[in-house]
């Protein structure tokens, strides 16, 4: 069974680091686009990066560029999202999400709580 888990958030202050991780369990990463969502409440989700299974394709939404950067380790089953620079409106939940051709997926995580704070 296909599981998508979540990890690294937390509490970081304005200006500050945090490297968020996504573990696949059940089926081996290669063959899955991963991303991240994310949601703040009382606005809608926002798709925040995703990266293609062969990492040629990586997008990422015009509010990070320049502060966020998504990787993957197939290895390890593993894709991370670096966000440096934090701000407070970085402050949400982030949903990992994999999908693959053929209408497998998404499949999305439980999230992992990011709070940007002085």
């Amino acid at each position: 069974q296909l599981q998508v888990v979540e990890s690294g958030g937390g509490l970081a202050q304005p200006g500050g680091s945090l490297r968020l991780s996504c573990v696949l369990s059940g089926y081996t990463l290669d063959y899955y686009a991963m991303g991240w969502f994310r949601l703040a409440p009382g606005t809608d989700r926002e798709g925040v990066s995703c990266i293609s299974s062969s990492s040629d394709d990586i997008y990422y939404v015009d509010s990070v560029k320049g502060r966020f950067t998504i990787s993957r380790d197939n290895a390890k089953n593993t894709i991370y999202l670096q966000i440096d620079r934090l701000q407070p409106s970085d402050t949400c939940v982030y949903y990992c999400y994999s999908e693959r051709p053929g209408g497998y997926g998404p499949y999305w995580g439980q999230g992992t709580q990011v709070t940007v704070s002085s």
